[in-house]
């Protein structure tokens, strides 16, 4: 496994689980013992997929030490402001089963999240969060929230893949001394990825697929990636990616992918606002 250090010196894995989509407990828990046991030691969980108590289940038996484990959590928007969130970060930590959050996000960049982002300052200074950061915040709201608060974000995830390679966001984060770390690594199968030529055909050169270039490419980039499957092998196949370096000639070949458009949604539109407003209207949050 290769880490990245972070603007606080402490150290993350470059590749982890994310566990996005499994909301059924069972399940949850069966695949994160079985990355476990594979050998990830980065786990991806958030308030909004439900499944933090299976992570923390799995935690629990798994028979790795605590200390051993990078988990991450994330904030969901229905908990900003500051005492919401405060509230909200000690559940998430009972539900984990944990003492402490190796990292812990703002997950979405709407609503009061500076004082969301204050609770996670606080919590990281009470010693429940070893570092903190931001999901989703595209260069000029992550350039804000640097800028107007104490603590610098330490990790910034965001959609990034070989169609989507955000490189602003990466200059922008590198500027501030903060990690970039990518979800939906594979785009979600979309744009033909695990068929893509190009993917594919470096891929082979190694001995590797499609998949596994795309993860080495971010990674040779500096980029954590998070991929998720809930099958066995091919958490094996995920993990199974630092035997190998691409050459130059790959890493421009696999740039020149890059459409530097969202396969999903902006986060940096009108109607995304309107979208993530409507969903907490519709509970009653607002």
């Amino acid at each position: 496994m290769e880490y990245v250090t972070l603007n606080n010196g402490v150290k993350m894995p470059i590749l982890g689980y994310g566990v996005f989509q499994i909301p059924d407990h069972a399940e949850c828990e069966r695949c994160v013992l079985d990355a476990i046991e594979v050998g990830y030691r980065h786990i991806d969980t958030a308030q909004s997929y439900r499944n933090e108590a299976a992570v923390g289940d799995a935690v629990i038996k798994c028979g790795v030490p605590r200390s051993e484990l990078f988990i991450t959590t994330k904030l969901w928007i229905d908990n900003y402001g500051f005492d919401n969130a405060a509230a909200a970060i000690d559940a998430s930590l009972k539900r984990l089963k944990t003492d402490y959050a190796d990292l812990f996000l703002l997950h979405q960049p709407f609503g009061d999240c500076y004082g969301a982002y204050r609770a996670l300052e606080a919590a990281y200074k009470a010693g429940k969060v070893r570092a903190i950061g931001v999901s989703n915040f595209y260069p000029d709201r992550f350039t804000d929230i640097t800028l107007f608060n104490k603590i610098k974000p330490q990790v910034n995830q965001i959609e990034a893949h070989v169609f989507f390679q955000q490189k602003k966001a990466r200059e922008t984060a590198k500027k501030y001394d903060c990690q970039i770390e990518a979800w939906a690594p594979f785009a979600e199968g979309k744009n033909g990825f695990f068929s893509n030529e190009t993917l594919t055909a470096i891929g082979k050169k190694y001995g590797k697929t499609a998949a596994q270039a795309a993860l080495r490419f971010l990674i040779q980039e500096g980029v954590v990636v998070i991929p998720k499957t809930t099958h066995r092998e091919r958490m094996i196949e995920n993990l199974d990616v630092f035997d190998f370096e691409l050459s130059a000639d790959d890493i421009k070949a696999i740039g020149l992918l890059d459409k530097n458009e969202s396969l999903f949604f902006r986060h940096d539109t009108q109607e995304s606002v309107e979208m993530f407003f409507s969903w907490i209207a519709q509970r009653g949050k607002i």
